[in-house]
């Protein structure tokens, strides 16, 4: 099974990025972010000629989560269960005996704003869901963009990046405590070329200057990681003409 994530910074704007995408890699199931778009306005019969089933969270002009499968999914569900958040972030579906996640973490605006306290009190409460559904659903990955690079080697530029909100340290403790709750960082399973990204300014030259971050992340269960081959970053869409400024991550794993 290939699965990926992508944050496409608006799904319509992006849509024959995407479909390129689909083509050249073929992912059995991808989760997409940013979305931006009501339901009305989802791309759906574009889609399912591409091959893909889909269930979507969406609302207007914002956020928005996805979960794109050949197979479709099953026991679909939306948001974290006993956090009212009128945001929409999260859409979990089963794809065979796998449960997906999909995930887009608040970016948190800044240090010590209330929309970094948001960000950290909707990350404990993804921690203690995802626990829970750990229990009954052993198989699992979640994937999205989770605005945190997790160390200094995800990072462009970790000295002036330190204290900054993507790389604080109370950002990075809680994405460690996440993990730790039974997931692995696929990405992490292999060697990889030094300055990795998914993430980089639309300022500043940043793609070209590789001045990125890697925030995009498979969170593998420590079940489904024994059967991951790989995986890897897709940068060829960040270089096309109008691109999102995020770039897929694809693993594979042998099930």
């Amino acid at each position: 099974m290939r699965i990926a994530t992508w944050n496409v910074n608006s799904l319509n704007v992006r849509l024959p990025h995407l479909e390129a995408f689909l083509r050249d890699q073929s992912p059995d199931v991808v989760c997409l972010q940013e979305t931006k778009c009501e339901e009305s306005k989802f791309p759906g019969a574009e889609i399912e000629a591409m091959g893909y089933r889909w269930v979507h969270n969406g609302q207007k002009t914002y956020n928005g989560v996805a979960i794109l499968a050949k197979a479709g999914c099953g026991n679909v569900g939306s948001g974290i269960p006993e956090f009212a958040d009128e945001q929409s972030r999260v859409i979990a579906g089963d794809v065979g005996d796998v449960r997906i996640v999909c995930v887009y973490v608040p970016n948190g605006q800044s240090v010590g704003s209330d929309k970094y306290e948001y960000k950290l009190r909707w990350l404990t409460a993804l921690r203690a869901w995802l626990a829970a559904e750990l229990v009954a659903h052993p198989k699992m990955a979640v994937l999205g963009d989770y605005n945190i690079a997790p160390e200094a080697r995800d990072v462009h530029d970790p000295l002036a990046w330190e204290g900054r909100v993507l790389f604080s340290e109370p950002e990075r403790a809680a994405l460690k405590g996440l993990i730790a709750t039974g997931f692995v960082d696929a990405f992490r399973l292999f060697e990889q070329p030094e300055k990795s990204f998914t993430w980089w300014d639309y300022r500043l030259n940043a793609f070209k200057r590789k001045m990125g971050l890697r925030i995009d992340h498979v969170l593998l269960s420590t079940a489904l990681a024994k059967a991951c081959t790989a995986c890897t970053i897709d940068t060829g869409p960040r270089g096309l003409e109008r691109p999102s400024d995020h770039a897929p991550v694809l693993c594979e794993l042998s099930l």
